[in-house]
């Protein structure tokens, strides 16, 4: 297998990238970033730690993180599975990414930079939904924001084609596999609807 193991051999394999691509890059979000940023109800918040890395995806009935200025973000971490990768992550190291995507855009918008946790009630309470609050808030420094080119979701045909989640396995049954069939999946996934319901936030 002819592997490339060097920056200069990647250099030469692909060239130089084109002006577009080298341009886009901002050190935070300018008006058109920020307007894109602020329709986008989903991210994927991507973090490095000592344990590895972690890719995981954060959506809101709204937008998905709030703006406090052209670089920081506040992203709500709302209830989830209590495995804290993320979280973890950010509080041993702080790298992290986050990738916005917008239904019926091709386009994605990535921003590079890090990330710090914090538990203030004053932010909390900003995010609150009734009596509900996140339990922590990621706020997120901004180094660089550019936007990602549109060929990956035009060729994957993510918001064109039908819907691909027909016949997939459930959660239910990969917990059956995982386990070597000690986890009741069925029961698992007869249950998940009403208990998503109650625990959303």
């Amino acid at each position: 297998m002819n592997t490339i193991d060097t920056l200069a051999d990647l250099s030469a394999h692909y060239g130089t990238p084109s002006r577009a691509a080298t341009e886009k890059v901002t050190a935070q979000l300018t008006p058109a970033y920020a307007a894109f940023v602020a329709r986008s109800r989903f991210c994927i918040l991507t973090t490095v730690g000592p344990e590895g890395t972690d890719g995981s995806p954060r959506g809101d009935d709204g937008p998905v993180v709030r703006i406090l200025d052209p670089q920081t973000l506040a992203l709500p971490d709302w209830k989830g599975n209590d495995r804290v990768d993320s979280l973890r992550n950010i509080v041993q190291d702080g790298r992290a990414s986050l990738m916005f995507l917008i239904h019926g855009s091709n386009n994605a918008l990535r921003i590079n930079g890090r990330a710090k946790l914090t538990a203030d009630d004053a932010l909390r309470d900003g995010f609150a939904r009734g009596d509900l609050r996140p339990r922590t808030v990621i706020l997120f420094r901004i180094e660089e924001v550019y936007a990602q080119c549109a060929r990956a979701l035009m060729r994957s045909g993510l918001w064109t084609r039908g819907p691909d989640a027909e016949g997939l396995p459930s959660v239910g049954d990969m917990l059956r596999e995982a386990t070597g069939g000690t986890f009741d999946g069925t029961t698992y996934d007869a249950e998940w609807a009403a208990r998503a319901a109650r625990t959303m936030w």
